[in-house]
């Protein structure tokens, strides 16, 4: 046993040295092969081909209503990138006007930041001192004119075409160039969202375009145009001070969010940008590329409103503007140009749509701006524009006088018609019919609107017992809604006067006790302060934003997302407390409301005289004066639905629309839609037709 194991072990050893040596030799004939037989023709492929990295841009996280439709996604479209390869300016020059003459074919643009115009030679740069600030950086006389700095520019950059605005283009192809610093192996962005026809015919000629390559690219796609403009907001350019803080993670090409849900939740809706591997050739021909590090999309942020439901409220609004302008209420003409509506669950806080007049589409923000622009249209009324609320502050009023003990639901004040005190303010019945209302109760007052009542009100309460009160509504104070630019309003009181120097009279204790003084609230603020009144005094969480979902499918959590906004915008819902208001107090306040809408004699009673539901509302008529002097009235409706069992608040602002009692067709279409009363009508019409009787 032993012999044969030893003669075994020596015949595998010999076998291992034999193939190791066949092996060593094959390796050498191969070295051989490559170092010697073939060297100089490996060598002159490594040197005529370069391998580059190429971003692959992530797709931007979608924007999803709260049944999960999209308002806004990712499309793809194609941009064309530009290395640095081994032509010479002559040769790259007529890549570029090659290039230009492609793109100029197809209706599509080059990006051109070039600023300076020919025929006539001017900057566009208005301002003396940005344009000597722009020659300093770009290393140009600051004393050259348009015209030196182009010829400066054509000299530097041999430019030979003798056609002005040819050499202006391959010039402006030229200094984005240089001003983004390209090389063999970082690329420029020279032209985006091309048209696939551009980037066919620029991959076709791809041997004779020097450095060029056709990327797809991620775009920002709004699929209803308009529709929640101010809520979603837009993306853009990422400008040189964005850039700054951001280095780590963006591009200086790169597009960001700009305004609303767009730019506070940039972090999240931003993906993961991917690597791409580009073979080319020194003269800038590609020969092969492929992924090696995949892009990841960014989150989706689910909101709270229904698309539907803002359909409406955008569409009723505007509709609603137009004929008082137009005249179709009171057979007069009204300067109504703008307004805002909020629609919220009352127990939730969730805003479910958010409507600003006039408004835009996001996804032609760059095009359409102007800044000669002075209608507005990019401010969202709804949580930015403090106005007044008028007699729709009345609520709160009633609230502190009924908990204050100053009245009961039964006191009735008599309304003659001139208030005796202060300044002695007259009621708007008064001023219509000259005569009082006579006696009132509270809730007989909230639903004719009684001024006087009011004026009583602020009597016997005193404006900082008021304001108390309106600040647990939350009047005058932030909701903390994760979009930028809330306005926190004022509220009228002694504190506020002292803040800017005034000395408060028992006249401003009046005006503000009817909605008007140093009373200035914001949409969003009003309608929680309904919702509050709706849903029993209960403090709610105002909020449009229901998720945030990775691209792995998890869910970001409700206290990450809350933190979030707070250190993003520095704000969160300033109301901590409930409304501590006994069942009796708060139905004579909500009974006054129900009047508004449902009992003749109502100031909205002509809208829903109709209506298939019993419903809450209160208008306001708030005079304002305009920046030209002229005095005009802010319309409001305010209000929710159904009465017994809320769940829904609405708020309708219509600047300039003289009447609240106007705007109340707004909120009827939105209620319509929300209960579904539109499609019960298109079922009932069917079945008329059909014969079948309708069953509710």
């Amino acid at each position: 046993m032993g012999k044969n194991g030893g003669a075994g072990e020596r015949i595998r050893y010999n076998i291992i040295t034999t193939i190791t040596y066949i092996v060593g030799i094959i390796l050498l004939i191969q070295l051989f092969n490559l170092q010697i037989i073939h060297g100089a023709e490996y060598r002159e492929t490594s040197n005529s081909r370069l391998t580059r990295e190429s971003i692959v841009k992530a797709a931007r996280g979608s924007i999803k209503d709260r049944t999960g439709v999209d308002l806004v996604n990712t499309d793809t479209g194609y941009s064309v990138e530009i290395y640095s390869t081994k032509v010479d300016d002559e040769g790259l020059n007529t890549s570029i006007q090659k290039f230009v003459q492609i793109l100029e074919s197809n209706k599509d643009e080059f990006v051109d930041n070039l600023p300076i115009k020919v025929e006539p030679f001017e900057f566009t740069i208005e301002s003396e001192e940005e344009q000597k600030s722009w020659k300093k950086n770009n290393n140009i006389d600051e004393n050259y004119n348009a015209e030196q700095v182009f010829y400066y520019l054509k000299n530097k950059y041999k430019i030979t075409a003798d056609d002005l605005q040819v050499a202006r283009k391959i010039m402006a192809v030229r200094y984005e160039i240089s001003r983004n610093g390209y090389s063999s192996t970082r690329s420029v962005t020279i032209a985006k969202n091309i048209s696939d026809i551009s980037a066919v015919q620029i991959r076709e000629q791809n041997a004779s375009l020097a450095g060029m390559n056709v990327v797809t690219e991620p775009t920002v796609s709004y699929k209803s145009g308009n529709l929640a403009s101010h809520v979603l907001g837009y993306v853009g350019a990422i400008n040189k001070e964005e850039y700054e803080t951001r280095k780590d993670t963006y591009r200086n090409d790169d597009i960001i969010g700009k305004s609303g849900i767009q730019k506070v939740f940039e972090e999240y809706l931003k993906g993961t940008d991917g690597i791409k591997q580009v073979d080319m050739t020194v003269d800038g021909a590609i020969t092969s590329e492929y992924i090696s590090e995949e892009a990841v999309a960014g989150s989706d942020v689910v909101l709270t409103i229904d698309a539907n439901l803002q359909k409406v409220a955008e569409d009723a609004l505007k509709q609603n503007i137009e004929d008082i302008a137009a005249g179709k209420y009171g057979g007069k003409k009204h300067n109504a140009d703008a307004g805002a509506v909020v629609v919220m669950n009352v127990n939730t806080g969730e805003v479910l749509a958010m409507a600003s007049y006039p408004d835009y589409n996001p996804e032609r923000y760059s095009e359409e701006y102007s800044a000669d622009d002075n209608s507005g249209r990019y401010n969202n009324r709804a949580i930015s524009s403090a106005q007044p609320p008028g007699s729709t502050f009345k609520m709160a009023v009633a609230t502190a006088a009924l908990a204050e003990g100053k009245i009961t639901p039964t006191t009735k004040i008599n309304d003659t018609g001139v208030y005796p005190y202060g300044h002695h303010p007259a009621c708007w019945y008064y001023r219509s019919y000259r005569t009082g209302h006579g006696y009132l109760n509270v809730t007989q007052a909230i639903k004719y609107s009684c001024n006087y009542f009011f004026y009583e009100m602020g009597y016997r309460l005193g404006i900082d017992k008021i304001a108390e009160y309106a600040q647990k509504y939350g009047l005058g104070k932030r909701t903390g809604i994760e979009l930028e630019g809330e306005a926190s309003g004022t509220l009228a009181s002694t504190a506020y006067a002292e803040s800017i120097g005034y000395t408060w009279y028992l006249s401003d204790t009046l005006s503000a006790a009817i909605g008007q003084s140093y009373n200035n609230f914001t949409p969003i603020q009003m309608a929680r302060y309904v919702s509050m009144l709706a849903n029993g005094g209960k403090n709610i969480d105002v909020s449009i934003v229901k998720s945030i979902i990775n691209p792995d499918g998890t869910e970001v959590s409700k206290e990450e997302i809350d933190k979030f906004v707070k250190e993003k915008l520095d704000t969160e819902n300033e109301v901590k407390e409930d409304i501590e208001i006994s069942k009796e107090n708060l139905d004579a306040i909500k009974k006054g409301m129900r009047g508004v809408t449902s009992e003749a004699g109502g100031t909205a009673y002509s809208t829903f005289a109709d209506f298939d539901m019993d419903i809450a509302g209160k208008t306001g008529s708030a005079q304002v004066i305009m920046p030209d002097g002229k005095e005009e009235a802010h319309g409001w409706f305010v209000g929710f639905a159904p009465y017994d069992k809320p769940e829904i608040a609405v708020v309708v602002l219509v600047e300039k629309a003289s009447s609240g009692g106007y705007t109340a067709s707004v909120a009827k279409a939105i209620m319509e839609e929300y209960f579904g009363m539109n499609a019960e009508e298109v079922t009932e019409d069917k079945n008329a037709q059909s014969g079948v009787e309708s069953v509710r």
